[in-house]
């Protein structure tokens, strides 16, 4: 299958985001993905009773917005439609409307997504990878996978989910202060949608613009990666 617009292969899965080299955040003892819904109690839902929810394994490319992609990955894990069905959904007063989804990591990063992308039939809350446990340095124990989205929309290391009747107005967090300064730069805001196949790399500047931009670091940063 051919490779999204701007996309170069890569024969490994590096592990890439916005830590700047940190180690994984550490686990609580006893993880679980905080639920935040407006005008209802919170819900804190355990790891275990997540992977209680229906599964499913996907076999998909992963997309990052600096142009690489990593092929064929398999993952498996719970559809976030299963859980916004079965545990989010039910809790909503009948005066809400559900617009978008944040997902936030253990690491301070935070992605937003539109409730129509986050319910995507291959949008997963994923605890496996290649048939073994997700490893913290990929985003385990449980991380967001969006293929059909760049890479900065799959939150890593998933700990909170808050759904929202609008667009969130404050900043997005992210997982160094280093890279909350990046991300306000003007050549790598974050487009709300991030379609892969669409290129939506940037809000306003056109995508033929940013590759050469993101290629400068793509070389520097695959290599740091793959020495790890």
């Amino acid at each position: 299958m051919e490779l999204p617009p701007g996309q170069k292969a890569l024969e490994f899965f590096p592990r890439f985001g916005t830590h700047f080299g940190k180690p994984p955040p550490p686990l609580p003892p006893n993880p679980a993905i905080a639920i935040r819904e407006p005008g209802s109690s919170h819900i804190e839902l355990p790891l275990a009773e997540l992977r209680a929810l229906p599964r499913i394994e996907l076999t998909t490319d992963f997309h990052c917005v600096a142009g690489w992609s990593a092929r064929g990955l398999r993952w498996e894990g719970v559809p976030f439609r299963s859980l916004y069905e079965a545990v989010i959904e039910p809790e909503l007063g009948p005066d809400r409307t559900i617009t978008h989804v944040i997902f936030g990591g253990r690491d301070g990063f935070e992605s937003v997504l539109l409730l129509e992308d986050a319910l995507g039939a291959d949008v997963l809350l994923a605890d496996a990878l290649d048939g073994r446990p997700l490893q913290p340095e990929h985003g385990g124990p449980v991380r967001l996978v969006s293929p059909s989205q760049y890479g900065y929309m799959s939150t890593k290391h998933l700990c909170v989910i808050e759904v929202c009747t609008s667009a969130p107005k404050r900043e997005l967090g992210a997982a160094t202060a280093a890279a909350r300064a990046g991300l306000r730069g003007p050549f790598i805001l974050r487009h709300p949608r991030a379609r892969v196949w669409e290129e939506e790399r940037h809000p306003y500047l056109p995508a033929r613009l940013l590759r050469p931009f993101y290629r400068l670091f793509i070389k520097p940063g695959i290599k740091k990666a793959r020495l790890r």
